[in-house]
């Protein structure tokens, strides 16, 4: 099946929206062959601001109106409580309140994002949109996670090149509580390491330690500026980790 065979049979379409790379394409296909098409963005502590703002600027430059859902993801126990299955349990939510929205909206089809590349024996979040009977055309398509950045490119989608983005609740250890404070340090340190020109990163804590993960390109530049950076993360962490490990890239 091509994405075009997808949406000739479902003219009418909600699409998980998060602002990265993948839902963006899923997006422009849909307004490109011409189907009735929304955008659901689930906002909440987890998502940093400027997702929500690159997920603003993509449906408007797509002429596709954006519904913004507020939800509470820190009033979800099974979630705060950061079990390993944690994910399962926030991706119910999320998709429960846009399921709810779409159709309140008229939509019955969801879609959302999951790419031929996303490993569903590795993501307890995929089980919930079997059942929720969720679609996935991109997955469904077989396109992969490097073929949407090189269409992304060539439709002049600005975000073809977008690094990867897990959500903040990643960046707390498996068992350790979720708390509000946490996310917004964790927002705080990565927002500040971008502004100074770090793209492909993460920032875990780890108690009250900041582990920094880069890239080798990231890792170099980081040595560059070590002092810098590290006295601005110590005001938010007690001790500034470089993790050992480099990766190539944050698939």
């Amino acid at each position: 099946m091509e994405l075009t065979d997808f949406f000739e049979q479902n003219r009418r379409v909600a699409i998980a929206f998060s602002g990265g790379v993948d839902s963006a394409y899923l997006l422009f296909m849909a307004t490109k062959c011409g189907a009735d098409v929304a955008a659901f963005y689930v906002k909440s502590q987890f998502q940093p601001q400027f997702e929500y703002e690159d997920a603003c600027k993509l449906a408007n430059d797509l002429g596709v109106k954006l519904y913004t859902i507020e939800l509470d993801i820190l009033q979800c126990e099974n979630v705060v409580s950061n079990p390993e299955n944690r994910c399962y349990f926030c991706k119910r939510k999320i998709f429960e309140a846009i399921i709810q929205g779409a159709h309140e909206a008229g939509y019955t089809v969801i879609a959302d994002g999951t790419n031929a590349s996303d490993d569903a024996d590795d993501r307890p979040g995929m089980k919930v949109l079997r059942e929720l009977s969720v679609c996935s055309p991109l997955r469904t398509c077989g396109l992969t996670k490097a073929m949407i950045r090189k269409c992304s490119r060539e439709a002049g989608l600005f975000t073809w090149n977008k690094p990867a983005y897990a959500c903040l609740a990643t960046r707390v250890k498996t068992g350790e509580i979720i708390t509000e404070k946490k996310l917004r340090i964790t927002e705080a340190a990565e927002q500040y390491l971008f502004e100074q020109g770090f793209r492909d990163f993460r920032v875990r804590m780890r108690g009250t330690k900041a582990v920094l993960m880069f890239t080798s390109q990231d890792k170099e530049r980081f040595y560059k500026y070590e002092t810098q950076i590290t006295n601005r993360l110590l005001e938010d962490y007690s001790a500034v980790i470089v993790d050992s490990e480099v990766r190539n890239s944050w698939i």
